[in-house]
């Protein structure tokens, strides 16, 4: 008898192990091209996460999968693909919320999944979830691009209970992985310093990218990364994950290395101070979080996403986009009629294609003549322009210029004629002190009577002004004191996210009147660099620091995630005005052309020989440099944040017949130390001529002219004869057939 009690017993241990080793009952498999994310449906009906990497040929094997159960318990130690709060999930939950009747649970189970592939590029993917108790909903989309290898995941929480739910963790995506180690590459930095780059370790713990500014939110960090398995990132060889939020206001990063040894990524909104009431019948979206991944580097990880950025994540991200003029550093609020008609003048005779003014053109009960006042006051100011926006506009056009404009529609000074009509707009709290920044406040976009008139200053001038064909859309504070005049008590944590959502709101409206219009995304210069906002805009102002040297590392790190079609570079004076650094024209120049080229100086003080140089690099940069930059692939030779002292890139055409290199001395090299650059993304079965373009009276590498096979380009490579700090190196290849 008591053998067959112990058989009775170890039968019944036996069957709860089996049960709690879930069986999976349905597969959910989403596919790019080269990648899988998998999931599945257990047997209690839960969605678990399974796998997100190198494409499966057999998704039918997840079928079979298990997880091993957890002691003293009957769960198990899968995944859910987006973990809540309660009833079992004891690490970072990406959904946490307060029921109708004060319970802090909440437990998902699957209910049915739809998708749409009605295009052989995209497809749409929606899983329905449920609360097991509550009529509580969640909506897990997701979109894959198939030719990009990228996918972006989001959700809609819905109420359906009779009572609001109060929303206090609502992430956008969660994502687990697993490997022996785990290397994040993340970014830092401050104005004029933006998109450092940081690669570390993660151990036990949580890692956090997050800010809470507000506005000009990627100025010190991004909501954005790349992970690496095992290693270090490498350029060209490793997994790598590369993920990026699509939003402008406060983001949160979460990196969860849990008792597993398994990492895991919670993406989203920042809670902090934002709970969110969702009343019965409510919905919330959340915003988009961006994925992809590569077997082959973090090189590939940023094709990856500068493919899809192109295509999906800006305006225009495969035209042309012109050499521009911008009139701060040149003038800055000291200008009249003459002295712009004169930069105009030589960015004609240059070969430069938009000239833009900037900052000090409006106000006139309170005149733009510093950043103290007339902010907010968008009349043209007479006494600078007497003659008006228009006399401008048609100087312009006659010299074959396009004509763009500065505007910082979402700020007001103290001394402006908006802050005195409506004091109600701006952001406050009230009985304080409003705390200014740059001398401005900030409007409460969270309005929708300020939405209104952000989007009527845009459209207002370029009514009144139809000849006005680039808006440089600039944002120099973040939200030190938040609070809305509009928004009852009880929905102040709102702010956070009406605010963004407002001025997406805006976007929206200006895109359906003007979907082509040239916009540039400004923000003090990279303080808003990320796929939500750059959405509305076809590019971006990289850093307000021109110095060439610091826009290497600038540009590097940000090439890792966004498109560099889009990189306003601008060359700027020497020396230059952020760092006081003297270089040469033929280093500011080589270094400018590695994105959108454009200038930022007063050009009537570039004469002789440099002037000649500078004709020079502009057609050339026209002619062979630009389509490359535009829909070219980009391969990243050799970091700046590598020892040596060098910094080289290329961009390579799709069908690899024609090339442009770059290569960099950033630091003094002793005499007859010269840098090897191994080329990359060429057809080693093709044949290339090597010519230096740029040149500046000096030939920079023996073989210039000759042709060599592909083959020996990538894997001997070719030694450049630059070694002092400041030297540069152009080279154009094409197939010689």
């Amino acid at each position: 008898m008591k053998s067959l009690k112990y058989l009775l017993i170890l039968c019944l241990i036996l069957s709860f192990s089996d049960l709690a080793m879930s069986q999976t009952t349905k597969v959910i498999e989403i596919k790019t091209k080269s990648t899988s994310l998998v999931y599945t449906v257990d047997q209690t009906n839960r969605l678990v996460f399974q796998y997100f990497g190198r494409a499966t040929a057999s998704p039918a094997g997840f079928l079979k999968q298990k997880a091993y159960p957890k002691p003293d318990t009957n769960r198990d130690y899968s995944y859910e693909a987006y973990p809540t709060f309660g009833l079992g999930n004891i690490n970072e939950p990406a959904l946490a919320a307060i029921h109708a009747d004060g319970s802090l649970n909440t437990e998902l189970e699957f209910l049915s999944v739809e998708r749409d592939d009605s295009r052989s590029d995209l497809e749409k993917t929606v899983i329905h979830l449920k609360d097991r108790v509550y009529d509580f909903e969640v909506e897990l989309h997701t979109n894959a691009f198939f030719s990009e290898d990228v996918i972006s995941q989001w959700v809609v929480i819905r109420n359906l209970e009779k009572g609001p739910v109060h929303l206090t963790n609502f992430a956008s995506s969660f994502l687990p992985l697993k490997a022996e180690s785990y290397y994040l590459t993340h970014f830092y930095g401050a104005w004029a310093g933006e998109m450092g780059m940081v690669e570390e370790k993660l151990e036990n713990g949580i890692k956090v990218i997050e800010c809470k500014k507000g506005v000009r939110t990627t100025q010190t960090e991004n909501p954005s990364f790349i992970l690496s398995l095992n290693h270090p990132a490498l350029e060209n060889e490793g997994d790598c994950y590369g993920g990026s939020l699509a939003w402008s206001g406060n983001y949160r990063l979460a990196f969860q290395l849990d008792e597993l040894k398994k990492l895991n990524i919670i993406s989203g909104i920042n809670p902090f101070l934002s709970a969110w009431s969702l009343n019965p019948g409510e919905s919330f979206t959340t915003p988009e979080m961006i994925y992809t991944y590569s077997n082959e580097g973090r090189g590939q990880v940023s094709r990856n996403l500068h493919e899809w950025g192109r295509k999906y994540g800006m305006v225009g991200g495969d035209q042309i986009h012109d050499i521009v003029l911008n009139s701060w550093e040149g003038a800055y609020f000291s200008f009249d009629e003459n002295t712009l008609t004169g930069m105009m003048d030589d960015a004609a005779e240059l070969g430069i294609e938009t000239f833009v003014l900037d900052d000090g053109w409006f106000g006139n009960k309170y005149p733009r003549s510093n950043d103290d006042a007339g902010l907010g006051d968008w009349q043209t100011n007479k006494n600078k322009l007497p003659r008006g926006l228009d006399y401008l506009i048609d100087y312009a056009h006659s010299k074959g210029l396009k004509f763009g404009l500065w505007i910082e529609p979402e700020m007001v000074n103290p001394e402006s004629e908006l802050a005195e009509n409506h004091p109600e707009w701006i952001v406050q709290s009230p009985g304080r002190e409003k705390i200014a920044w740059r001398n401005q406040l900030l409007l409460d976009l969270s309005n929708p009577k300020v939405q209104d008139f952000v989007y009527n200053v845009f459209d207002s001038l370029l009514t009144t002004h139809p000849g006005i064909e680039y808006i440089k859309w600039d944002a120099n504070r973040h939200v030190e004191q938040a609070g809305s005049t509009w928004l009852p008590a009880s929905e102040q944590t709102h702010f956070w996210v009406l605010y963004t959502k407002g001025l997406y709101t805006v976007y929206e409206r200006i895109r359906a009147k003007y979907p082509n219009f040239m916009i540039q995304d400004c923000a003090s210069g990279g303080g808003r660099l990320d796929y939500g906002a750059l959405k509305y805009h076809n590019e971006y102002w990289t850093s307000d620091n021109t110095d060439p040297l610091s826009r290497i590392f600038i540009q590097y790190g940000t090439s890792l995630i966004y498109p560099p079609v889009g990189s306003a570079s601008h060359v700027s004076t020497s020396p230059n005005h952020q760092t006081q650094r003297m270089t040469p024209l033929k280093f500011r120049f080589d270094v400018a052309t590695t994105g959108r080229l454009g200038m930022e100086l007063q050009p009537k003080n570039i004469q002789g020989k440099e002037r000649e140089f500078a004709v020079e690099s502009i057609r050339n940069y026209k002619q062979t440099i630009r389509p490359l930059v535009t829909v070219g692939d980009l391969y990243r030779l050799i970091s700046p944040y590598d020892d040596g002292g060098w910094a080289s890139q290329m961009y390579v055409a799709k069908d690899k017949a024609e090339a442009v290199l770059f290569a960099f001395s950033i630091a003094p090299h002793t005499r007859g130390v010269f840098p090897t650059v191994k080329l990359n993304g060429l057809d080693e079965t093709k044949h290339y001529q090597v010519k230096e373009i740029n040149k500046n009276g000096r030939v920079r590498f023996w073989g210039d002219g000759q042709t060599f096979a592909g083959d020996y380009l990538m894997n001997v490579g070719i030694e450049l004869n630059i070694s002092d700090q400041f030297d540069s190196a152009v080279f154009l290849l094409k197939e010689m057939k």
